[in-house]
């Protein structure tokens, strides 16, 4: 029987420039959905297990189309909440070598932003569920999120569902303050903490020594310490760290370290020439609870959640369009990107 897992967030419109034009180059932009839970639904849906996500949208021609976007790659929908006005939109500038990606949102007011936790019936939409996945966008956007989010990593923890979350420190979204005091109480009940190299730093104050992340210098061994003060103060069974070398918006080295309380596993470091970026945390998340709800070991598990995600960071758009045989190919070595006759 299929595993099956639910996410929980925000899906927002994306409107982008075509290519890697500025803002208003040209009159066009690129209208897709994403978002980081919804992210993670449709590569779960892709890998082949039973995929639910739970958000809430208007019921309006944008919000169908949002929930069409999902149902396109077979996540399952019927637990979304229809109500409220507006879909929360991002606006998104991708940058190339020197120059940075510009990110915009516009979510205030949202029908999630604006839902309350009687919108949803976690007894219900945990009912056969094998994993629950949110991230720290989600509380982000109020105080009735962390509420709803509280309640439903409660009634997942009652339920012997696994809880994973992605810190996500979004600063657009709060400060680093109420960020600490919301994630401290939510992460008590998470089983697979998922990070990177400022998450930690900016939620928690834990920081790897010796690393410069916009010099493009990392330490691994700090990260080890990292994932082990992170593990020790919250439980946590498994932490994953992505590990990213930003040498330009254009090129990065990508790698990750999974750590079981015990020890640390890494994978291997793969270069990127970066396409489209949005997403890929997600897609690492998405690899991640794939390939430990699929029994595979943490040297596997690591290495299928950063090579997803380095295959992600070559698409365009938020979802992450790879099977698992593309993901395991790149596994086993092969990145030549030659073409398959």
């Amino acid at each position: 029987m299929s595993k099956r897992v639910i996410t929980f967030g925000e899906i927002m419109l994306r409107l982008a420039p075509n290519g890697y034009y500025r803002f208003f180059q040209n009159d066009q932009m690129q209208a897709t959905f994403g978002g980081g839970e919804a992210n993670v639904a449709v590569s779960l849906a892709n890998y082949g297990l039973d995929s639910a996500y739970v958000t809430k949208l208007p019921s309006h021609a944008i919000g169908q189309a949002a929930v069409d976007s999902l149902r396109y790659f077979g996540v399952d929908t019927s637990m979304i909440v229809r109500g409220g006005d507006r879909v929360g939109i991002y606006y998104l500038e991708k940058g190339a070598s020197q120059r940075g990606s510009v990110c915009i949102y516009d979510r205030a007011h949202s029908a999630i932003q604006e839902a309350q936790p009687s919108d949803f019936d976690w007894e219900v939409i945990f009912d056969g569920a094998d994993w629950f996945h949110f991230t720290g966008i989600t509380p982000a956007l109020g105080p009735s999120l962390t509420a709803v989010c509280e309640d439903a990593c409660k009634v997942a923890k009652a339920k012997g569902v696994k809880v994973s979350c992605d810190l996500n420190y979004r600063g657009k979204l709060w400060t680093r303050e109420e960020a600490r005091a919301a994630m401290t109480e939510l992460c008590q009940y998470v089983d697979v903490c998922i990070s990177n190299e400022e998450d930690a730093k900016d939620i928690f104050g834990i920081e790897a020594a010796d690393t410069d992340i916009r010099g493009g210098k990392l330490n691994t061994k700090g990260y080890q310490s990292v994932a082990k003060q992170l593990a020790d103060r919250f439980g946590f069974e498994k932490v994953a760290i992505t590990l990213r070398t930003s040498l330009s918006a254009s090129d990065n080295d990508w790698a990750g370290m999974l750590y079981d309380g015990n020890s640390c596993y890494f994978s291997r470091t793969h270069h990127l020439r970066i396409v489209d970026r949005v997403g890929g945390g997600d897609s690492f998340g998405g690899g991640l609870i794939y390939a430990l709800l699929s029994g595979k070991s943490e040297q596997e598990s690591i290495a299928f959640a950063v090579a997803a995600s380095a295959l992600k960071h070559s698409i365009e758009g938020d979802f992450n369009r790879v099977t698992v045989a593309e993901v395991e190919k790149l596994c086993a070595g092969d990145g030549s990107g030659r073409v398959q006759r």
